[in-house]
């Protein structure tokens, strides 16, 4: 059965799929496609809606019991800005990140890849992730912006899933130097937080 606090967000994934809108899971759920022990209940999703995806959304949860408002919709993407779909009825929403809002996430849009969500024992559908590069870019652009602690310690098992190499593919196909252009780009505070990070996991278990 799937987890309620994740239902919504599947669904609104599986209509994404079936609407063929460009989407992208980030943060720290695609985290933990790679590696990220955290809990989390936030489900980041990126999305570049063009108007008949606004419509085909806004058909897909119609009031009274859901709230998909085709108008907040277009303005939130002129204004750069989050919007939701709410499910009325068990008072849950999910948060969309159009690809207009700032600090941008085209970047993990263009280079997404195919995982499997895992909704239930023996359930599962593929839906686009963010490359694990691109996620740790994204938390150090979340920690440029409030130096929360959780996007170090994501960053951080990330880094450890890899060098672990339990996922073969994940720890061979991994480029460093990616997220290392991304640091310099990002300015001398993020760089230097990066390579703080790299030295720690290097340095465990020598």
């Amino acid at each position: 059965m799937v987890k309620p606090q994740f239902q919504l967000y599947f669904d609104v994934i599986q209509t994404l799929e079936r609407m063929q809108s460009p989407y992208v899971i980030i943060g720290a759920f695609a985290g933990v496609s790679y590696g990220v022990t955290r809990a989390t209940f936030d489900v980041d999703i990126v999305v570049d809606l063009s108007e008949p995806h606004i419509q085909a959304l806004a058909a897909a949860y119609p009031p009274p019991r859901f709230y998909a408002d085709a108008d907040q919709m277009r303005d939130s993407i002129r204004l750069g800005m989050m919007f939701n779909i709410i499910d009325t009825s068990e008072a849950r929403k999910v948060d969309l990140i159009p690809l207009t809002m700032k600090p941008g996430y085209g970047f993990a849009l263009r280079r997404r890849v195919r995982r499997e969500i895992f909704a239930a024992p023996g359930k599962s559908f593929a839906a686009w992730f963010a490359r694990p590069e691109d996620v740790i870019v994204g938390k150090l652009m979340a920690w440029q912006q409030g130096g929360s602690f959780k996007h170090q310690t994501d960053i951080r098992d990330i880094l450890v899933a890899v060098k672990l190499g339990d996922d073969a593919e994940l720890s061979v196909s991994f480029d460093r130097d990616y997220i290392d252009q991304w640091a310099v780009k990002l300015g001398p505070n993020v760089e230097q937080f990066w390579m703080t990070l790299k030295r720690l996991v290097d340095e465990q278990g020598e």
